[in-house]
């Protein structure tokens, strides 16, 4: 009897402690599941603000190694944005953007003309926002509305092949290559699908009357005489140009300063005596964008100091940010003089597509 009793005594006692220890245990658990949904909140909430995800679709008209190497930086910030880009004129971008209105494919446009952007903004294809940096850029190199930013500034100048010509014995001006001595010794990028060589044409006709086109066709047609062809794309002219076909051309000074210091290209600039288009290069974000937040990001991280220097060391680049310290840059830009000429670019943009229509039905292969 006795025995059954300490036995009974010790039975209940170890059923008190496990009771007790479970209880601990399970109020535990409940703490330690409360403090990990707490930091888990935290760490999801501080991931969702420092780390977006998603896509970006980029139609560019940038130099391919360039672009690569702009958003390889952008991912390394930005891991989780899968990055996507397609290389194309500037013109065949705006075509290609005002076929998908309805439904846009690309969220960013980055290498487009002052025009061409104008045109864009004014179809209703573009985004209006205002970036952080906005009031860096001047109102000449931007849209009012937001919807569209010079990134950089593009003097169109005259190429020379520099195995066959020096800047002295080289056409000194525009009207220069009007003379029969060039006859046959120009080459020009195809002009109706570069947003490059549209501006310089217009601007040409600008340049003789901008009341009137007549007298810069009768410019563009003696030009034409002298011209021995028009090459397909932009490779096609520096293969040509430096096989020694042609010895003179027209195209923009960073492309020939990337292919003058980075290749084996004999390629050399001559700035215009009278002054050159200052064609603004610029960026866009698209109306509708599937991903119009990872555009907006890409927009503020090339558009942020280091990157801007960093692209006029690397790749020539003439910003618009008005905020750069000049010691920064490198002496090629310190040494630039920028003289231009009077260029009404709204006009431009209304009449460009006219003018280019005439030029390819009236004037292209005819001044022979």
């Amino acid at each position: 009897m006795k025995k059954a009793y300490i036995l009974g005594f010790f039975l209940m006692l170890m059923l008190f402690v496990l009771a007790a220890c479970n209880g601990k245990d399970q109020q535990n658990s409940t703490n330690d599941a409360a403090n990990n949904d707490e930091a888990s909140d935290g760490k999801k909430t501080e991931v969702a603000a420092t780390s977006p995800s998603g896509k970006l679709v980029i139609y560019t008209g940038r130099d391919e190694e360039m672009v690569q190497n702009v958003i390889d930086q952008f991912n390394e910030k930005y891991p989780d944005i899968e990055v996507e880009f397609l290389t194309m004129g500037a013109q065949q971008i705006l075509e290609r953007l005002r076929g998908e209105k309805a439904n846009p494919q690309a969220d960013f446009w980055w290498g487009g003309t002052q025009s061409a952007l104008i045109v864009g903004a004014n179809e209703d294809l573009l985004h209006a926002w205002q970036p952080s940096f906005i009031d860096s850029i001047d109102t000449t190199h931007k849209d009012v509305e937001g919807r569209w930013f010079g990134e950089m500034l593009l003097p169109e100048v005259i190429m020379i092949n520099s195995d066959l010509l020096t800047k002295e014995t080289g056409p000194q001006d525009w009207d220069d290559l009007l003379d029969p001595k060039w006859k046959d010794q120009i080459l020009i990028r195809g002009v109706l699908a570069s947003g490059t060589m549209r501006t310089i044409y217009s601007s040409m006709i600008v340049r003789q009357d901008a009341d009137s086109p007549d007298k810069g066709y009768e410019w563009l047609l003696q030009l034409d005489a002298n011209t021995k062809e028009y090459t397909q794309d932009p490779n096609a002219l520096y293969l040509k140009l430096t096989r020694q076909e042609g010895s003179v051309s027209l195209w923009n000074l960073q492309d020939i300063l990337l292919k003058k210091y980075t290749t084996d290209y004999p390629f050399d600039y001559i700035y215009p005596k009278s002054g050159a288009p200052i064609l603004v290069d610029g960026v866009a974000v698209v109306n509708n964008a599937k991903n119009l937040e990872n555009a907006k990001l890409f927009v503020e991280f090339l558009f942020e100091k280091e990157m801007v220097t960093q692209l006029a060391n690397d790749y020539y680049q003439i910003p618009t940010r008005s905020d750069i310290d000049k010691a920064s840059m490198p002496e090629w830009y310190q040494e630039l003089d920028l003289k231009t000429f009077d260029i009404d670019w709204q006009l431009m943009s209304d009449k460009e597509a006219e003018w280019m229509e005439y030029w390819d039905n009236n004037i292209k292969g005819r001044g022979k």
